[in-house]
């Protein structure tokens, strides 16, 4: 091969790097100014220290004189002696673990009779599944402060039925409110993701599981379930993450400080000037742990890649 034609494979693979450079740039531009600069931005102000006469956060900007200050005193808060950030942590992870077992006991047969059942009314109901996206998540929450409030439609349809003798304050600080009100503002994810799963399943494998003699019910434990396992790990993680730092349901559907969740918290004191730095020191340590659960995901992923070739 001679010089020149090197030169010239050399020059289009070049050429090709930095067409897809300039496709990525859009998306590396959007990521640095609206996520790595204001992640950024929290650090220092974690980092930083509190005005003395002003009460106000004073960020450093500069890594090597940040200061553990405010990591050591919400470390305190979650499992000091006087620890009130613990309890509402637990509770949190009690709320989330709770509210993603009932989104999945309900999506997954909903994704599930879409992809295998509902034939060419398919595209209807998957438009049904992305109609509530169309809604905002502030205008679904007030839709069910109307259903659930003392003279709502839910405590007449029980008064009518005879189950309840006097109406129950929905809205009064009850957990169960809270986790149904999760369930219902991040189900809509979860459908969608196990669908996409589940109708990528070759159906060629369950026929195989059928003329081996699996009845409908071991065909789908032996054969549809552990193919779905991935979609229902992706989906857990859509759902599950975004439910620990969310404060706005509780904020609407209680606002009880028996029921506040650590988004609560977070919101709270960034909301104060002089409790704005452990809020940023909350809100990092929170992304702390909830890298575990994505570091998991990424791990089990790349597994499953690799047992697939």
């Amino acid at each position: 091969m001679s010089v020149e034609s090197r030169q010239g494979r050399w020059a289009e693979r070049l050429q090709g790097r930095w067409v897809w450079a300039g496709f990525a740039l859009p998306g590396i531009l959007w990521l640095i100014f609206l996520f790595i600069v204001p992640f950024y931005v929290v650090l220092s102000i974690a980092g930083g220290e509190l005005n003395a006469i002003f009460q106000s956060p004073e960020p450093i900007w500069n890594p090597l004189q940040w200061t553990g200050t405010n990591f050591v005193a919400v470390f305190h808060d979650l499992v000091g002696q006087t620890a009130f950030v613990g309890p509402i942590f637990l509770r949190t992870v009690v709320y989330v673990a709770v509210a993603s077992v009932l989104s999945l006991l309900i999506a997954y047969p909903a994704a599930y009779f879409v992809a295998r059942y509902a034939g060419r009314r398919k595209v209807l109901f998957l438009v049904l599944l992305i109609a509530p996206f169309w809604v905002s998540y502030m205008m679904r929450m007030l839709a069910w402060i109307g259903l659930l409030q003392t003279s709502g439609y839910i405590n007449r349809a029980l008064l009518d039925l005879g189950l309840i003798s006097q109406p129950v304050n929905w809205l009064g600080g009850k957990p169960m409110t809270i986790i149904l009100g999760l369930v219902y503002g991040y189900i809509p994810y979860l459908i969608l993701v196990l669908y996409a799963g589940l109708d990528r399943i070759d159906q060629r494998l369950l026929e195989a599981g059928r003329d081996l003699g699996l009845n409908r019910a071991r065909t789908f434990w032996r054969v549809t379930l552990p193919l779905s396992r991935q979609a229902i790990m992706t989906g857990m993680l859509i759902t599950a993450l975004p439910m620990v730092g969310d404060y706005f349901t509780n904020q609407m559907l209680s606002g009880a400080p028996s029921t506040a969740m650590i988004g609560n918290v977070i919101n709270s004191q960034l909301n104060t000037a002089s409790q704005q730095s452990k809020g940023a020191a909350l809100s990092v340590l929170l992304l702390v742990f909830l890298l575990v659960p994505m570091l998991y995901y990424v791990v089990q992923t790349q597994r499953a890649s690799r047992e697939a070739y």
